[in-house]
């Protein structure tokens, strides 16, 4: 199993866009529903900082990137960006239900 947290801030100006360009990958997502894939999507109470988990089973294939809402969150989030985004692998300690 793979798990990846992503963690990034944006410009004051750009939060409404980018919740709406998440909002548009739940919602492909809810259509496609990839097996063995958990996503969740956070904004901290700073109100310009996010943080997205992604656990996936097959650690070779990211199943966001077959996502079209996806490729186009991608392509303008280093525009949107105060900080841009950090990517790291997590290792689990221990988890419930997750």
């Amino acid at each position: 199993m793979r798990r990846v947290m992503v963690r990034y801030r944006l410009r004051e100006d750009a939060v409404a866009r980018n919740e709406e360009l998440v909002r548009a990958v739940y919602a492909e997502l809810a259509d496609v529903r990839p097996e063995g894939f958990r996503y969740a999507t956070f904004k901290l109470p700073d109100g310009v900082s996010f943080v997205h988990f992604a656990l996936y089973d097959d650690a070779d294939v990211n199943p966001l990137a077959d996502l079209a809402a996806f490729r186009e969150f991608s392509s303008g989030i280093r525009e949107r960006c105060e900080e841009p985004p950090a990517v790291s692998e997590l290792e689990a300690v221990g988890t419930y239900r997750l």
